[in-house]
């Protein structure tokens, strides 16, 4: 059983910085690809960025790329988001998330329902 829990959300004024990360617990990551999504007040849950490790590459929603990173440490049990030049369109609840295929994977890495495990998540506010 994969557990993963959030940290790093908080309140930021526009075109601040925050990096959250997401600790991983119970299964090794490094035959998963994880990934990030945001639940904005009122809105479903949104794909925000990803990674797939059999190759390291990375994938960003065209709302967050070029601001926001994707990374981990080498032991690929955490996750991280380094979020920069935020908007107030960026307050949300930040969830990680772990799938265990990558069948088809350049085709589904930002569907919700493609992932197995899921954060608790974070929040992040962004004030104008």
């Amino acid at each position: 059983q994969v557990r993963m829990v959030e940290l790093g959300g908080g309140t930021v004024q526009t075109g601040g910085s925050l990096r959250l990360s997401c600790a991983t617990s119970g299964a090794p990551f490094n035959t998963y690809a994880v990934g990030w999504f945001r639940q904005a007040p009122g809105k479903g849950r949104a794909f925000v960025a990803a990674v797939n490790w059999n190759d390291d590459s990375t994938y960003y929603s065209d709302s967050v790329n070029g601001r926001f990173t994707i990374s981990w440490d080498d032991a690929k049990t955490t996750l991280y988001l380094q979020m920069n030049s935020l908007k107030p369109e960026d307050t949300a609840v930040y969830s990680c998330a772990a799938r265990t295929s990558l069948d088809n994977f350049s085709a589904t890495y930002a569907a919700r329902f493609s992932y197995d495990y899921w954060g608790q998540g974070t929040r992040v506010t962004v004030s104008s």
